[in-house]
């Protein structure tokens, strides 16, 4: 009887921690500009008016001697991909692509940042 009880007890914590566990949701947080960073992870290297920008998961960094600045998307840069989560929006019968409040235009096998 005793080793019964044990054994419920423990089933209800391993079960009580598995339901936590499940429940965790990931929140991401993405920097302000003007924000400065040591690296980059994962960037991309895209150059534009030759400057070398890094864009990682939809934020676009700048160079600052070795390090790096949160900045704005410079209007006209062109990237391959864009993150996933992005929104397909029509406005005046144009398709763009909005994330994190910048907004792309399919142009050829990539997409430029645009002005909405």
């Amino acid at each position: 009887m005793k080793n019964s009880k044990v054994v419920f007890v423990l089933i209800a914590l391993l079960g009580a921690m598995i339901s936590v566990n499940a429940q965790r949701t990931v929140v991401k947080v993405y920097p302000k500009h003007g924000t400065v960073v040591h690296k980059v992870a994962k960037a991309k290297v895209v150059l534009y008016k030759n400057t070398n920008f890094r864009f990682s998961n939809g934020v676009w960094y700048k160079p600052r001697g070795a390090k790096f600045v949160v900045c704005a998307a410079p209007i006209g840069i062109k990237v391959r991909t864009l993150p996933r989560g992005n929104k397909v929006v029509h406005i005046n019968g144009r398709k763009l692509y909005k994330y994190k409040g910048i907004w792309y235009k399919k142009k050829g096998r990539g997409y430029v940042v645009v002005n909405a």
